[in-house]
């Protein structure tokens, strides 16, 4: 018989919780499954919500729990002696790896055998429901609006001395990612580390950006925020050029694009998302595209070609060299780039529906370079 699973954290910081319960909470509570029924314990805050809103089958208040520990004798209850309590004379729990170590030890210094889980906890997640992909593809439209939005402000800005000028002042790093986050929180997404980088910020893949932007260099923006009503995650990335982009960029921004066509090409279910990132990295190499260090810096293409998205940013399935086989209703990322000092970064990422056949393009951005 499998080992009952243990989850404890706060819905809305926890994946694998909200997942299990469809229960948004900024306090941690106690997840159970055990015996094929599932419970939750919370405080008396959360009790009436967690009733109408838990997908579990019964939702436990936390101080009724601690009063019949009390009356055993039990003068302070904790965390562990209500999982006790629960457990009855079960002595071993399954818990995903992010499962907290301090209250893991008191589990095992009353007798409880804890079996950290390592990788995906429920390998369900992988495999979107329609639900699931409405919500993501929901996120995804916030994302296009506030890059449109974003791109519109590079349209209308001045070239002065090299820098970009918008409305009499300096247009940076920092007031590009301002408008873009805007634009997602006026959509009720909440943004995580928006990338605005420019000219040479870009080759390092996740620098957020800061400072001028510059005319006729690459800006790579990459966005990447989370749905506060659906807990859902969106990804893309757009590289753009105000101004005139130099020959070099423009033959580095057709074999990206080239790649990541390439790559889309590739994936449907049963495909192994290694081999896609093994090809895609062919793909450059056979093209004449160099990766290597250079001077202790990296340059070519040198990441990942995706990721799954879910509540979690990065999630199973793999596009990468960890790999992973793609099945059907997975949705993933295909986000090559290439990275020259001097030149500057392109990446272009969007985001796929793994099919039978092939996958559907979640993203509707259109790629350019120039603006």
């Amino acid at each position: 018989m499998s080992a009952p699973i243990l989850i404890y954290g706060a819905g809305g910081a926890d994946a694998n919780l909200f997942y299990a319960t469809r229960f948004l909470t900024p306090d941690p509570y106690i997840f159970l499954e055990q015996g094929g029924r599932t419970a939750v314990v919370v405080g008396d805050l959360e009790v009436g919500r967690a009733r109408e809103q838990a997908t579990v089958d019964r939702v436990v208040s936390q101080s009724e729990v601690e009063a019949r520990l009390r009356e055993r004798g039990i003068g302070k209850p904790g965390p562990v002696d209500v999982i006790l309590a629960l457990l009855g004379r079960t002595r071993r729990v399954s818990v995903p790896a992010s499962f907290p170590v301090g209250l893991a030890d008191q589990l095992r210094s009353r007798n409880v055998c804890v079996e950290p889980r390592a990788g995906v906890f429920w390998a369900s997640r992988a495999v979107k429901r329609p639900d699931e992909v409405r919500a993501i593809e929901a996120s995804q439209r916030a994302v296009e609006e506030a890059v449109e939005e974003a791109v519109e402000v590079l349209r209308r800005s001045k070239v002065r001395s090299g820098r970009l000028m918008y409305k009499g002042e300096a247009l940076t790093s920092e007031n590009l990612r301002r408008i873009i986050d805007r634009a997602l929180l006026e959509r009720d997404c909440a943004a995580r580390d928006t990338i605005v980088a420019c000219g040479d910020q870009g080759c390092d893949p996740h620098q957020r950006g800061d400072g001028p932007l510059r005319a006729n260099r690459t800006i790579i923006m990459d966005v990447f925020p989370q749905s506060n009503r659906t807990r859902y995650f969106a990804d893309m990335t757009r590289t753009v050029v105000k101004g005139q982009a130099s020959p070099q960029v423009k033959r580095i921004f057709r074999a990206v694009q080239e790649a990541q066509a390439f790559g889309i090409s590739r994936v449907r279910a049963g495909a192994d998302g290694a081999v896609i990132h093994r090809e895609v990295q062919d793909f450059f190499k056979n093209a004449g595209w160099r990766t290597g260090p250079v001077n202790g810096k990296m340059e070519g293409y040198f990441h990942g070609t995706g990721h799954g998205v879910g509540i979690d940013i990065h999630e199973a399935p793999w596009v990468t060299p960890r790999g992973g086989t793609l099945e059907a209703g997975a949705v993933v990322t295909v986000e090559p780039g290439l990275y020259y000092w001097g030149v500057g970064g392109v990446r272009l990422e969007d985001m796929v529906l793994v099919t039978k056949t092939g996958c559907r393009n979640l993203t509707r951005f259109p790629i350019f370079l120039e603006v």
